[in-house]
């Protein structure tokens, strides 16, 4: 059963915010990568770098998939509770965490 949803330009906003989310990942990994190198780069804060890359990498990855998805004809809604939302939400707290660690 499928719902109605808007024909109009609600899938080239979502695509849109999808990659304005994308390039914040990007500013927040290379910012924590210049943080940790000028700080001299201890073992802690090069692991951090490195695992933030890890999560920025898995994101740009999910949200390529769901941009690709949104530009069907009727592309079909995400639901909130899968796998897909799950990843991103994990990806987005992680990336946080990390970045956080690099500058404490």
């Amino acid at each position: 059963m499928e719902t109605d949803r808007d024909p109009g330009l609600q899938p080239e906003r979502t695509r849109l915010a999808w990659r304005r989310t994308t390039l914040t990942c990007l500013v927040t990994a290379v910012l924590a990568m210049r943080q940790a190198l000028r700080s001299g780069s201890s073992g802690p804060a090069v692991a951090a770098v490195g695992l933030a890359a890890l999560a920025f990498l898995a994101f740009l990855r999910l949200a390529h998939r769901r941009i690709q998805r949104l530009g069907a004809a009727r592309p079909p809604a995400m639901p909130v509770r899968t796998a897909t939302a799950v990843a991103v939400a994990v990806c987005m707290v992680a990336l946080a965490v990390f970045g956080s660690a690099v500058v404490w």
